[in-house]
Formats: C-alpha cells, structure tokens, sequence
C-alpha cells in the first residue's frame, strides 16, 4: 500500500523491527531519546514474541516437552485477549498455535521453505489455543510443548503500541508504517492505495484513512511454493484457498490486523462483535467489501 499524504510531513524515520521494514512519518521530528526507547520497545516485543528467534519467550515455551509456566508482559494482555476473541468468534478458524505446523510446512526458523511431508503425515495432536493454553495473572501455563505464532494481530499490535509511545511524547501527528499496515493520527487524512494482490503496480481502489488504522493481508506475500503461504485454518492446519487478500479498517491495529486474517476463514457475519468494515478479493478475481467501507473500488 502507498500513502499520499494531504499534510506536510516534515520528518521520516525508517527501520528494521520483528523481521520487517518499518516507518514512521510525522510533523515533528522525533526527539533522539524517543526513538531509543521505540527501539527498546520493539526489540523487547521481538524477544516475548518471536518464533524465530532462540532467546524468545515463544521458544522457551517451544522447547519444553513438559509445557510449564511463563511470564508474560502486562502490556500484552490486550493482544492475548483479542486472540481470545479472535479464536472464539472463528470457532478456531483463527489459532495461534498453528505455528508447530507453519514450521512444518517450511517457514521455520531457519526459513528452509522445504514442506516435511512425514511430520505433517504423523502428525496427531491438533493443537488448540482453548485447550493446550491456559493465560492468567500474567502467567502462560501448559502441558506441553506448543508453539505461538501472533502473526495474525501481532505487527497490528506493536503499530498501536509504537503509536501510543508517540502520544505519550507529545507526537500528535503522524503515520506508523509497519510494511504496508498503517496507524494514522492527524487532522487531515491520507488516501491509501489498496494494492492489488497480483498485479504488481496496481491498486483495486483507495481509502481516506484519518485516525484510524488500515491493515492488508494477501497469501502472495509470504509464499514458498505452490499452494503454501504462510496464512493457515486453524482447523485444517494448511494453507487457505478461497481468499487471496484482505484489507480491514478500524479504530486500533491490533483488531484491523487480526480481522485481516480471520476473513481469510471465516464469513464476516461470524465477526459482528467486531466494529470494523472490510474488502476482501477471491482467489476467482471477485471482489466483496462491507457495506460502510469508506473508500473507492475500482471494480
């Protein structure tokens, strides 16, 4: 997605973060001190969250046979309980403990994007976030080992939390750009481009985004073979393939990103409890959207 901003924006800022390209464009500049502490912020995140890397609190609880107890950060609770919502709403169409079977089907930590045919075959156990993972006081419990992948709401999560560390600095006016998924804050909005799953180049329409946050999800960006990417039912545990690509708007990332994945498998009826409006485009090439989608489609 490419945002064409109405306001001036003075300062730009890029980096690196969670394995992906990040940016913040803004009014102001972002004082020196600030952007170490988005810095500290993403790089502790990373560290609770990460399957890919060895010093995670996801791989600890990977690496356990036995399961056990974890802490958890406080901070996170909110994106814990809206995987509960998520995974509630989808009747575990949305789990975050399809990450045993991403790394089976290749995208593991050493990315060998090499499917293991005999482990999928063998595979028995369906793991299951209401039943193998229990979340209380700041505490993860299990029985075994399991493996977390917040893939789905996860990057929407960390915008809003880089978004809130902004705020809380005076930082009023702004754009979070966590490759492609977007928080805005300002007066005036900025007309984003839904880019076209496919085409390269292309957009299927556009939309005024003014504070609120934008989130996409297409299975042509992280694919590796012929009918493998990285966005899975949690109820077959493979590879959707009905829906190529999602765009969601809502108030905060975290719900626009984690709805982005849910319209992958599930209908939007399911997700009503949820305030946000959508476009969605099938693996035939139709395009549906919701009713109050604020925005253009050029089909």
């Amino acid at each position: 997605m490419d945002a064409d901003s109405e306001w001036t924006i003075g300062h730009s800022i890029r980096f690196t973060a969670i394995g992906t390209s990040w940016q913040i464009d803004s009014e102001q500049p972002l004082p020196a001190g600030l952007r170490e502490d988005i810095d500290s912020l993403t790089e502790d995140f990373d560290r609770v969250w990460s399957r890919f890397r060895a010093d995670s609190l996801v791989t600890q609880l990977a690496g356990r046979p036995g399961g056990g107890r974890f802490t958890f950060p406080a901070r996170d609770t909110p994106l814990l309980d809206l995987y509960d919502r998520l995974v509630a709403a989808t009747g575990g169409a949305v789990d975050p403990l399809v990450g045993r079977d991403l790394e089976l089907l290749g995208y593991d930590a050493g990315y060998t994007l090499v499917p293991d045919e005999a482990a999928l075959a063998g595979r028995r156990h369906r793991d299951s976030w209401l039943a193998d993972i229990h979340c209380e006081a700041g505490t993860i419990a299990t029985d075994r080992a399991v493996v977390i992948d917040v893939g789905a709401a996860g990057k929407g999560y960390l915008i809003d939390l880089i978004a809130a560390t902004l705020l809380d600095a005076d930082i009023d006016r702004f754009v979070v750009d966590g490759s492609g998924d977007l928080r805005h804050r300002g007066p005036q909005p900025v007309v984003v481009g839904l880019e076209h799953p496919v085409v390269p180049g292309h957009i299927i329409g556009t939309v005024r985004l003014r504070d609120r946050a934008l989130c996409a999800s297409a299975t042509t960006r992280r694919a590796w073979g012929t009918g493998l990417h990285h966005i899975l039912d949690g109820r077959s545990r493979r590879p959707v393939e009905d829906v190529v690509a999602t765009w969601t708007l809502a108030d905060d990332a975290a719900t626009a990103d984690g709805l982005a994945t849910a319209l992958f498998v599930a209908d939007p009826e399911q997700l009503a409890a949820f305030e946000f409006s959508w476009v969605r485009m099938l693996t035939d090439g139709r395009v549906q959207w919701s009713n109050d989608f604020d925005g253009e489609l050029f089909v």
